[in-house]
Order: structure tokens, then sequence, then C-alpha cells
């Protein structure tokens, strides 16, 4: 059910779904009144109740229309990643898409020029996992690289949904989910869970059925947020049944409603062809997987010729990674670092991740002094030490410049507290950290001053309820290594903590 909401700019007006205006009303500008949701009467909402007199109010709905001004836009003329990408698809041509799997290799696709990139499940699945695509990530872990990804590029992406991790409702639950996260388009697939990559063997997929129910659940979904995602339907039934299933699937998904149809692993150009001439309105979309996947490698061109739309690079950026950082370990091993024509150089890093332009944007908000000002006491990572230039004390201006010294926060009880000798006592020595798995092998081993024990905690959470600085008061005094614990923790690890 739709409602006329009235917009703050009189004369004009937008509609909004009744999700879309429950969120207006818990935004925390309109905490200030108090409505009667309960009470919708013919689409309309009430008037807002005056906390003070519970007399209805008679002006309009909202009193602070200046500040809602950008949620009317935000339900109304704005331009959204999904806008986006349909004005990529109604233009002429076939567009390429790399596939992205973190915000980093997002925001390297966006300064190459593209216009829209693609997440890959495979990709995400090997950098945040290192585990095959085989179904082990989780609806949850996809969501949240995918707002890491979206949140770091302007232009649009295309997330992948693998098979909506679930029936027809879970589907539901993924397509708002990516809505939320920022995806201007979602793929989903017919894959039975656990799912496979599309290239590799054991596919099954589901029945006609449930395959054009996920669709239509897609559908619902995006009505039911007032969203405009675009619906990528993918069917695997080529090579899990034959090409005429996934003709017909195809069919049926344009019928459904899917904006993008996609056959996975077509076997030569004439299936090709064959799958273009389907629902010849609906744009099509190629998979071209780099390496020696089952679909014919074509030039943009060839693929515009026969008449796709959408072309797919899932595994470019994640495979030239891959053999980059072996190439970058083997060269260390050996005890050299990487050549300077395989990486680039630190400005350049710099310059790609954003220093530049937050260093410029940094000095719009620069003042003449600075404080820190401690989380809590007696806890705090810093304490701070104010020093002036002797400028100050000759009677200079109060504006010149504050120089502060920050120090860590240590453990003083033997040194580095202002005695003649700051390298005394616990200072000269060692704590080494060992953690050993159960299954034998080394997991950790580092060594750090024995004075710093803030953030020792933050490498090993196990350590959160010792009082290491009891344990240093006992072997402080000691004269060579002494064991300071032994245990294991409750994964079955062995940690080992020693005073060197």
């Amino acid at each position: 059910m739709n409602f006329n909401l009235q917009s703050m700019n009189p004369s004009s007006s937008f509609v909004a779904t009744r999700d879309q205006a429950l969120s207006v009303f818990n935004h925390p500008f309109s905490q200030s009144h108090s409505f009667l949701v309960s009470n919708f009467k013919n689409g309309s909402f009430p008037s807002p109740i005056n906390t003070h007199t519970r007399r209805p109010k008679t002006h309009t709905l909202f009193t602070t229309p200046k500040r809602f001004q950008p949620i009317t836009g935000c339900l109304g003329e704005r331009n959204t990643p999904a806008k986006a990408l349909r004005q990529i698809l109604e233009s002429p041509g076939a567009h390429q898409g790399p596939a992205c799997f973190d915000g980093l290799s997002a925001k390297l696709v966006e300064r190459a020029g593209f216009q829209y990139c693609f997440t890959s499940g495979f990709s995400i699945s090997a950098a945040r996992l290192g585990l095959p695509d085989t179904g082990f990530i989780s609806y949850g872990e996809m969501v949240d690289q995918g707002q890491q990804i979206t949140q770091a590029v302007s232009i649009p992406v295309i997330g992948d949904g693998d098979n909506g991790y679930g029936n027809a409702m879970n589907v539901k639950r993924t397509v708002k989910g990516y809505i939320i996260a920022g995806f201007a388009g979602i793929i989903l697939e017919d894959q039975v869970s656990p799912k496979a990559c599309g290239h590799t063997q054991g596919r099954k997929v589901v029945s006609r059925e449930e395959a054009v129910m996920r669709i239509k659940a897609a559908v619902d979904a995006r009505k039911e947020s007032g969203s405009d995602i675009v619906i990528v339907a993918r069917t695997d039934s080529r090579q899990a049944l034959s090409l005429e299933e996934s003709l017909w699937r195809s069919r049926a998904f344009a019928d459904a409603g899917a904006d993008v149809l996609f056959i996975d692993a077509l076997a030569s150009k004439e299936e090709m062809k064959a799958f273009c001439e389907v629902s010849p309105l609906v744009p099509k979309m190629a998979n071209m997987l780099e390496g020696g996947g089952k679909t014919p490698i074509l030039t943009p061109l060839e693929l515009e010729e026969i008449g796709y739309k959408l072309v797919a690079y899932p595994l470019s950026l994640i495979g030239v990674s891959i053999r980059a950082m072996q190439d970058s370990l083997t060269a260390l091993k050996g005890g050299r670092i990487p050549p300077p024509g395989s990486m680039p150089s630190f400005e350049e890093i710099k310059e790609i991740l954003g220093f530049n332009s937050y260093y410029e944007e940094e000095k719009r908000y620069a003042t003449s002094k600075y404080q820190l000002y401690a989380d809590r006491e007696g806890s705090n990572a810093y304490s701070i030490q104010r020093v002036r230039d002797d400028s100050e004390q000759r009677g200079q201006s109060p504006q010149d410049p504050v120089v502060e010294v920050i120090t860590p926060d240590v453990y003083t009880k033997y040194g580095a507290d202002g005695s003649r000798d700051p390298f005394s006592g616990i200072w000269s020595r060692t704590l080494r950290i060992k953690i050993t798995g159960r299954d034998g092998f080394e997991k950790l081993d580092v060594r750090v001053p024995a004075g710093f024990l803030e953030g020792i905690t933050n490498i090993v959470p196990a350590l959160g309820g010792v009082n290491l600085k009891a344990l240093l008061d006992d072997a402080a005094e000691e004269v060579g290594g002494k064991v300071l614990l032994d245990f294991n923790d409750t994964m079955g690890d062995r940690i080992q903590v020693f005073l060197e």
C-alpha cells in the first residue's frame, strides 16, 4: 500500500511506501512529536500530537522542513546507483565490468575509467575466507563486504547474490539487504545449496517453479523497498541440464520481471547467439571467465554484435593479485624486495588510497591548538605533555603554535620514569608471546618491550584477564629468562609468555 506523504516543500509532493514512511517517523528529527502510526485512514497520515497539550496540531506534518529536505531527496529525485546502472543499460554498446572483491580493488576499477563493476562471490570467498567458492561464504559476509565496496566508489556496483541463500523468503531478505548495502544491481541464480562456481563440476539447479519463484520474490522485495535495484536473473541449467532448459528458464525469468538475463557457462558462440535471441528486449549479460572457462572469450565488439549488453570479467583482478603476491613473496624469501617495476611507488600508493585528498580536506578543519582527552583516567593509551616554544616565554603572542609531546602510557615501576638510565630494570627486558595451535603448528611468536603493556591484549585477547603487571613485579629482579604464563585457551591453543 502506498501513502501520499506531503512534502516539506508545499508546492511539491512525493509518494512513499508504507515502510519508507515509517522510516521517516523513526528519523531522529521526528522525535519531537509523537504520531499515532496505527491510525492510518484511507492512505493518509494523522496530524501530529503536541506532547504537551495532547491536542492535534493544525500545521503541516513536519515542523522542520529544511531538515527534512535531504530525506525528501532520498525518496524522490535522488540519482540512485540503480538509476545510474539503468542509464548504462539504455546506452548503446556492450559495457565491460571487471569483478572486484574489496574496497581497494573497486577503487582501482573506478580509477581505470570503468562505468560500473561487479562483485565476485568467487573472489570474495578467496580474499576474505581463503576458501573455494563452494557455498562457504554466507549472506552476512557478502553484505558486509559489499557495503565496504559500495562505500569506496561512486560508480554503480552489481552484487553477486548467489542463490539468495535459501528459499523465496530468504531471497527477499537478500535483496533488501543488498539494497541497504548500496548495490545498484543483484545477480540471483537457480542453483541448489550449497552452490558452486558456475564453471566447476557438480552443479545442480532447483526446479523450474522454484527458480521462477525466486525471481518473483526478488521483484516483490524491490517493490516493497521502494527501490529500483536491477535484478539480474542467472541460470546454471546449461551445464546442469541442457541448453534448451536454460533458454526456457531465461524466458520465464524475463516474464517474472527480471531486468537482465544471464546464462552461465554457455559452451559456444552459437549458443551465445541463441541466448541473445530470447526475449530480445531484455538486456543480456556475458561472463568472460579468464584462464580457461567453458565460455569462449570474445572481444567487447563481438559480444555487442551478438547482442550482449553487460560483460563481466570475474577473475582478472583476483588472478593477477595472486600471481603478484606469489612473485613478491618469492623475492622476499630470496633476500630481495620486489623490483620497482612490479609495484607502485609509495607516493603512488598514497595517491591511490586517498592520502593526498585527505590532507587537503584536513586543512579545512585545522586549528592553531589541539587538545587530546583521555578516554578514561589511568587506562589511556597516551599521556599528554604540552611544551611551549621558548618564544612564548619571551612574551610573544599567545597565538604562537603549541608543541605537544605525546608519550605512551607505560609500565613505569622499573625505569623509563625519569631515571637516568631509561633502559634499566624492566626496560632492558623483552616479553615473548608464543601461541601454538592444538595441531602443533605455530600461530604466533612475537616480542615486545616488557614496559609496554598497553595493547598486548589486542594481540592476544585471552590475556585480557591476566594481571601482567603483578607477574612482572614478581619476575623483574630475576636474572635470565622466566616463563610467566603457560596455559591452553578455550580453543585448545597453547599460550606462553616469557620474560627474556
